[in-house]
């Protein structure tokens, strides 16, 4: 056993470095390739660090797409889904989790078969609905559709965070005079911050890394989101400008990896202990 113990021990760390490189991969390529110039682009023998580093992908970049632009519309319907999705997420929780019952057990199955729909199945009926609101190419009407997508998901992640939460605590809010609303506000929802971050991060991830729903929605130039303007790299013939397409997109992943370092505390601080005395 003392010999097997430490073998054991060794393929978990082996493993688990296995998948951090393999996880790694892309974004330290994407690196790479942002910092190369034009004839190490097209080196039959391409290397990891670039012999020549230079920041033209870079200027290049900027000079051809208004990725400043682009970015903050990206910000905005980003910012505006996770915030709508986590408030509207955070009640119906609440409700799902505290009165068990067939309907919500029901509602519970449809949030999880909801994620299997495909955006082609969707679209079509978003399409015709947002062109009745007159909210087509509108970063509103996005919005919209984004809280929509992320809030089955978010519902779902919100309902086991709540179920963590002592009924004890409520019982005593409820005591004290405190309604479902006050308990909610005062008592829940601190208690829900690690899930709360959690959920308001996937929501903001997938409106900042959705193409296809912008792609759709959106027609103006001025209103285009980041993953549809990177596009523009990519010339009618299908041919990518390497270079500023992977100094782009390397800069398009920074907001997402902010964001994560900002509350991953949150996420993994563990907010319940010693929320109870036994």
């Amino acid at each position: 056993m003392r010999r097997t113990r430490p073998a054991a021990r060794a393929g978990q760390y082996a493993a688990l470095l296995a998948y951090l490189v393999f996880l790694a991969f892309p974004l330290l390529w994407l690196l790479s390739t942002a910092f190369k110039p034009p004839r190490e682009l097209g080196s039959l023998h391409p290397t990891w660090i670039p012999r020549h580093p230079t920041l033209a992908n870079f200027r290049q970049a900027f000079d051809e797409q208004p990725l400043l632009h682009a970015a903050l519309n990206s910000l905005l319907v980003a910012l505006g889904s996770a915030v709508v999705a986590v408030l509207v997420a955070t009640p119906m929780a609440y409700v799902v989790a505290r009165h068990r019952s067939a309907l919500s057990r029901a509602a519970t199955g449809w949030v999880v078969v909801s994620q299997a729909f495909p955006f082609v199945l969707v679209i079509i009926p978003l399409f015709l609905l947002l062109k009745h609101l007159r909210l087509i190419d509108s970063l509103v009407g996005l919005v919209l559709v984004y809280v929509v997508w992320a809030l089955p998901f978010a519902l779902w992640m919100l309902v086991g965070h709540v179920r963590a939460v002592p009924a004890e605590l409520e019982e005593a809010a409820a005591v004290d005079g405190a309604g479902r609303l006050r308990t909610l506000v005062s008592v829940t929802a601190p208690l829900l911050a690690p899930g709360i971050a959690a959920t308001a991060l996937f929501a903001f991830v997938t409106a900042w890394n959705e193409f296809f729903f912008a792609l759709v929605l959106l027609k103006s130039p001025g209103r285009q989101t980041l993953p549809v303007v990177l596009t523009h790299f990519i010339g009618a013939e299908g041919v990518a400008d390497l270079g500023p397409l992977a100094a782009a997109a390397f800069l398009a992943t920074l907001p997402s990896l902010l964001v994560f370092a900002l509350v991953q505390r949150r996420i993994t601080g563990g907010l319940l202990e010693g929320a109870v005395k036994s």
